[in-house]
């Protein structure tokens, strides 16, 4: 089992849902970054999604965009974001780490010594928004043989015939996302997201938490009320981005976490 499997067990043996966020590494630079991601699971963070920043985040809003920007002004690399990740582990082995990104970064590292690399410094699971279940060969395959999670994105758009495919080789959680477009630019409705989240779980038997468009507290309630669990990215990126300091940050991110465990 891998961190993020024994974190779901433990959620469903308490009867909670599973709150996430995302936040950029090293934006706006690499310790405000690092105080912010320590701080996330006493906040109430139950999983880190870990952005790595990258020249051309095509599925992503101005928000995030912005943050790769300041990161990789900042001299946030592949690199650092692992070690980033090893200077967490110094303090907390039991948090799981998902970093998520795009490929670019990962193939000029080279896949098998960024697998190496990446477990060595306590990842977990990975979100790779530009890799089809078509390209598994590629990463996927090779990700779950090196014992790490790989972690697919359903969408509105992904209909009952492409579902199967998607879930192929997937494991830890499904990551369906809630609205259409590009994140941060609309807000998630439970309304919506109940009978997707339903069906999906129909062709599946692992945890589906859904992500975009949550911005508030009651959000992250309504939300995690109709899944496995709540994601936030956006919200707490834009608070990042106005230079609120990290402890503003972090109160702002327990808020949506109380939101979230009530449901």
């Amino acid at each position: 089992m891998t961190r993020i499997d024994r974190k779901f067990a433990e959620l469903r043996a308490a009867g909670r849902k599973a709150f996430v966020t995302y936040v950029m590494a090293g934006d706006p630079d690499y310790d405000t970054s690092l105080e912010i991601v320590r701080g996330l699971p006493a906040a109430g963070v139950d999983i880190i999604e870990l952005g790595l920043p990258f020249t051309d985040p095509m599925a992503d809003g101005p928000t995030i965009q912005l943050a790769g920007q300041r990161a990789l002004e900042a001299g946030q690399t592949l690199d650092r974001t692992l070690q980033m990740a090893r200077d967490f582990r110094a303090g907390d082995d039991e948090t799981p780490i998902v970093m998520m990104g795009y490929y670019n970064p990962i193939f000029s590292h080279g896949v098998e010594r960024f697998l190496t690399d990446a477990r060595k410094a306590g990842i977990d699971g990975l979100i790779i928004v530009d890799l089809p279940p078509e390209e598994d060969d590629e990463l996927c395959i090779p990700a779950q043989a090196a014992g790490l999670n790989f972690i697919r994105l359903a969408t509105p758009t992904t209909d009952d015939a492409r579902l199967p495919k998607v879930m192929q080789n997937t494991s830890g959680f499904v990551y369906y996302v809630s609205i259409t477009g590009i994140t941060g630019a609309a807000e998630a409705q439970a309304g919506d997201v109940a009978p997707e989240v339903a069906r999906i779980k129909a062709a599946t038997d692992l945890p589906v938490v859904v992500g975009f468009g949550i911005k508030t507290p009651e959000a992250a309630e309504a939300i995690a009320g109709v899944a496995d669990g709540a994601v936030v990215g956006s919200a707490i990126v834009a608070q990042i981005g106005a230079g609120r300091p990290p402890a503003e940050v972090l109160a702002f991110v327990k808020s949506l976490a109380e939101g979230a465990h009530r449901a």
